[in-house]
């Protein structure tokens, strides 16, 4: 992966499981985020207003490096944000076709 996109992935990985816990489809969220030429900051400072009301101490610290992945998001070229696209449905993807844990 280019280091544009890890720069992007890092705080996803690191904030993103927390962010998006509670909402039906994460894959969706995070392309609802990153669908259009810009970050949907909008979108972005909704899940996170449903986190931080769940977990402020944790929220506080997430903000910063969401709004930084958003700027960089921003200064991708057109084709980098395009691969960043294909990347999350490949892994929405994988994700459906891994088996499912039986409890």
């Amino acid at each position: 992966m280019s280091p544009a996109l890890q720069s992007i992935g890092q705080p996803l990985r690191e904030h993103g499981f927390a962010l998006l816990a509670e909402v039906d489809d994460p894959h969706d969220e995070l392309l609802a985020l990153v669908w259009g030429p810009r970050f949907d900051r909008e979108h972005a400072l909704g899940l996170w207003a449903r986190f931080s009301r769940r977990r402020p101490a944790e929220a506080i610290h997430s903000l910063p490096a969401i709004l930084a992945a958003a700027d960089r998001f921003d200064g991708l070229d057109t084709r980098a944000q395009q691969r960043l696209r294909r990347l999350i449905l490949r892994h929405r993807a994988l994700s459906a076709a891994a088996p499912q844990a039986v409890i």
